[in-house]
């Protein structure tokens, strides 16, 4: 449907706003930044009531939710702490979230600001416990290049993210506070799109340069807006994109909704709509205005050192691309490389590949064996994780390195790890060198006449881990000799 549209002369403007989880912690606390399954552990209520931002007006987008004159319930665990429930400062911003977004704001070219003020946008839809989103203007100035041309970065933010929706009745809604305050890196380009295309292809570039940061990964992590307007009409703002995939389809969708509705002698209002799975959208709430936005009073103004940007240039992480061309030449299989960026497992392989220069063993420690495990011992594969968390595979990798496991075992003591067996003893593996060496001759006696190599398969499948490789080739030779 693309190429029956021409965009030029329909007036066609279009920017993007694109929300992504940081994987650090909470943004104004030390909390975990993990979303629970388990039941939570209290409850409390709140209402909530639009007030006048610092233009001394009330926002329209808050003043309508406020009319629906909602009850929300959140739900809390021993991992959300004082500041979620809004009773508490707020501590100073999370380092490790800024030297995310300030590596960001450096690959898109942008001017970071030395100082900024951390501002609060009036939000009493429920999703904030305190009516309000923190956001600080972290850069703005950027761009990027595409095949039709350049598109500038409005601006690089960093805010917290919103308390994540349980269930939704008509007179109340149920959040959860475990993805209150994860931090967001949010970045929003100008109207510079040409077509739909070129916002698909925006959209793509960035969530590459996002991936090659330490971000979160999976369903949900991350959030494209969408802003378009065409000649006549007003900016209408589309949100809940998951996938690039459908934003052309649902860009055309719009475009011939707005069509429509000045044909019919209406006026397209600027609102906020949901994007739909068929390409549709549907409204949402009005357009909110600068009337939402005041300043965070609990904390100072946030200043960026020139010695932090310093810092941050010279620790810049590669960009996907090129990392994936340096796994390749390590030897990793497309699929490994696949797995690694979605198990967002980068810079643990790094780590680990320091240790024991083994690649694709590493992998297999990495993305191969939890997986097994997990499936085998029926757990999830989150549990599994948080079990054999990174300290545990470094010491997995260093006893590979200094020989206390063999290559054969590590599995099995993997599994005995997740089992609750202590480490020491469950990379412990007795030989019963009388014992096997019988086993090793009852084998060769009953298959006479094979090679070396043959006998030494047949040992390793029977033996499963009890001896490496090595020990096995040296019992066959010395029984095959005697």
């Amino acid at each position: 449907m693309s190429e029956q549209i021409d965009y030029e002369q329909i007036g066609f403007k279009a920017g993007l706003e694109i929300h992504q989880q940081l994987d650090t912690k909470k943004l104004f606390c030390n909390c975990p930044s993990v979303l629970r399954q388990d039941n939570p552990e209290f409850t409390i209520q709140r209402k909530l009531h639009a007030v006048a931002g610092e233009s001394g007006e009330i926002d329209v987008a808050a003043k309508h939710e406020a009319e629906k004159e909602k009850i929300f319930t959140y739900e809390g665990y021993d991992s959300t702490c004082l500041v979620e429930l809004d009773e508490m400062p707020p501590y100073e911003i999370n380092e490790d979230a800024l030297k995310i977004a300030l590596q960001i704001a450096i690959f898109l070219n942008a001017q970071i600001l030395p100082i900024t003020q951390i501002m609060r946008k009036t939000v009493i839809d429920g999703s904030n416990t305190s009516g309000f989103q923190r956001s600080v203007l972290i850069a703005r100035d950027g761009w990027v290049i595409t095949k039709s041309g350049r598109v500038g970065i409005q601006s690089i933010c960093l805010e917290e993210d919103a308390a994540r929706i349980i269930e939704r009745k008509k007179d109340s809604t149920i959040y959860r506070l475990d993805r209150l305050g994860i931090p967001l890196v949010e970045i929003a380009t100008d109207p510079d799109m040409k077509d739909a295309e070129q916002v698909k292809e925006v959209a793509l570039h960035l969530g590459k340069i996002l991936r090659s940061c330490k971000v979160k990964r999976g369903i949900g992590t991350i959030r494209q807006d969408l802003n378009v307007s065409i000649r006549g009409g007003s900016r209408v703002e589309i949100k809940g994109f998951q996938d690039p995939a459908m934003m052309v389809e649902t860009i055309n969708a719009e475009i011939e909704r707005q069509q429509f509705t000045m044909h019919s002698g209406k006026r397209v209002m600027g609102e906020v709509r949901n994007a739909l799975p068929d390409g549709k959208t549907e409204f949402l709430r009005p357009m909110p205005g600068a009337a939402r936005m005041y300043p965070e009073t609990d904390l100072p103004l946030l200043k960026i050192s020139r010695d932090l940007i310093n810092e941050v240039k010279k620790n810049l992480p590669q960009l996907r691309d090129d990392l994936e061309k340096d796994l390749q030449k390590i030897g990793l299989s497309e699929e490994m490389i696949k797995l690694l960026f979605k198990q967002n497992k980068v810079e643990e392989f790094k780590e680990l590949t320091e240790i024991i220069s083994e690649p694709t063993l590493v992998a297999k420690i990495l993305l191969i064996f939890p997986k097994e495990i997990a499936s085998h011992e029926k757990k999830s594969d989150e549990q599994v994780q948080r079990i054999l968390n990174k300290e545990i595979l470094i010491l997995i990798a260093e006893s590979i390195k200094n020989k206390k496991l063999q290559k054969e075992n590590i599995k099995q003591a993997m599994e005995k790890i997740v089992r609750g067996e202590d480490f020491n003893k469950a990379i412990e593996f007795k030989k019963h060198e009388g014992n096997i060496e019988e086993e090793v001759m009852n084998l060769i006696k009953s298959k006479p006449g094979l090679s070396e190599n043959a006998y030494m398969g047949l040992v390793m499948k029977e033996m499963k881990g009890k001896i490496s490789g090595g020990e096995a080739m040296e019992i066959i030779r010395k029984l095959l000799n005697k």
